[in-house]
């Protein structure tokens, strides 16, 4: 199990429920979670076996800004 971090856009409920979908229904996320309170919309992600690169096209696809935070 590992934790992945990401700078976002998502920052509002609105933004988070149009990439819903696609994290709770990926088969490696476990749990995952976006911090309206952080200055850069934190998203949060619990998986086994998944790639950052991955998750970055998923948010991209739906038309947000997704970066990996080493």
């Amino acid at each position: 199990m590992e934790i992945l971090i990401f700078k976002t856009n998502l920052t509002n409920p609105n933004r988070i429920s149009d990439v819903e979908i696609a994290l709770d229904i990926h088969p490696n996320i476990i749990g995952w979670n976006v911090d309206l309170n952080d200055d850069d919309n934190i998203l949060r992600i619990v998986a086994n076996n998944i790639a950052g690169e991955e998750v970055e096209k998923m948010i991209l696809s739906a038309g947000y800004y997704c970066e990996e935070l080493q």
